[in-house]
């Protein structure tokens, strides 16, 4: 279990700190300078930052995942089910190895036209760490299920 934890809160940090970033993004493209180089770095197409509501629907979705994960971990308390807090974790688990899977293939590969310094990004740094999250993910749910066994 203490394998466990210590993934739970690595995965479960990582996805609060991004959600926070993204919380962030609804008023400022910080850390970049303007918002045209926001949407060059993050999007990698378009204009300037994606509207607030895109931004907030992120950052709550990636906060509930950071939730589910730590309390799957037994890194804080849980709340609800344990069923349905174990579907969570395999929800977020898929979800950001679709991402980061589909990254590599998509915009690594140039399918979809996003910018060089994109692409540059998301296959150094942005599917890499979405695979990672993902595998820790799927590690905290199989530990979860060995430990406790199938959930009636």
């Amino acid at each position: 279990m203490r394998g466990s934890k210590v993934v739970g809160s690595a995965v479960a940090g990582v996805l609060a700190g991004t959600g926070a970033l993204h919380a962030l993004w609804t008023v400022t493209p910080w850390p970049l300078r303007t918002p045209e180089e926001f949407a060059d770095t993050v999007v990698g197409t378009g204009e300037g930052v994606p509207p607030a509501a895109a931004c907030a629907a992120v950052a709550g979705l990636l906060g509930s995942a950071a939730y589910l994960v730590a309390a799957e971990a037994g890194v804080v308390p849980a709340v609800g089910p344990a069923r349905l807090r174990r579907a969570g974790v395999r929800a977020v688990s898929a979800v950001m190895l679709a991402r980061g899977a589909g990254g590599l293939l998509l915009f690594g590969g140039g399918l979809l036209g996003r910018s060089e310094r994109f692409r540059r990004l998301d296959t150094r740094y942005y599917s890499p760490l979405c695979l990672a999250l993902g595998a820790g993910a799927a590690a905290v749910a199989a530990t979860g299920y060995r430990e406790r066994g199938p959930v009636a």
